[in-house]
């Protein structure tokens, strides 16, 4: 399986991060990275040096938002899909229009024209009406919208319990099940 991963300038690196460990042990991973991501880096990470470090360790390479001509932007590069985490709303707007002005968009837009798996998880509170009808277009388009919602059914202890659930929630969209949190078992009282 072969992957494509892109981290926009929304909070919620670390989940990507997180995300991009999972991936690596299951699939080819191929890295985006925007310049608004980079920026948020700076303030969600120790380091925006060592969390680059840690994605080119996972990835089989790591492209930038500017890299216009890097293999997933072809539809000829053949993948299984792709996640943008986090995603931010510029990003989401991006893809509800077609825009395509960088790397991110023009990945995802192919993963759109070649009917191939797409997964976004939007990163913002509240949504206003523009996100949520740019969510809807694109959820009509057959992309799956993962918005970072905690559960508490599964009794998280600490943040790492709360990102291993949304990272779970995401792999399950292309049917990786790594028992990251503990699923659902009916109302026990």
């Amino acid at each position: 399986m072969k992957i494509t991963l892109a981290l926009t300038g929304a909070s919620g690196i670390p989940v990507g991060v997180r995300l991009a460990e999972e991936l690596s042990e299951e699939c080819d991973l191929i890295t985006v990275v925007s310049d608004s991501a980079l920026k948020v880096m700076d303030e969600e990470t120790h380091s925006r040096e060592e969390t680059m470090e840690i994605l080119q360790e996972l990835s089989e390479e790591v492209y930038t938002e500017d890299m216009i001509d890097a293999p997933v932007a072809s539809g000829s590069f053949r993948t299984d899909g792709m996640v943008v985490c986090p995603c931010s709303m510029k990003t989401l707007s991006g893809l509800a229009t077609g825009r395509s002005s960088n790397l991110v968009e023009r990945a995802c837009d192919v993963c759109l024209k070649e009917r191939r798996k797409l997964v976004l998880v939007p990163r913002e509170i509240p949504f206003n009406e523009i996100h949520l009808e740019n969510m809807l277009n694109l959820s009509r388009m057959g992309v799956d919208i993962v918005p970072p919602v905690v559960g508490f059914y599964f009794g998280p202890e600490d943040i790492d319990d709360i990102v291993d659930y949304i990272v779970g929630k995401v792999l399950e969209r292309f049917e990786i099940f790594k028992g990251l949190y503990n699923e659902w078992e009916g109302g026990k009282r």
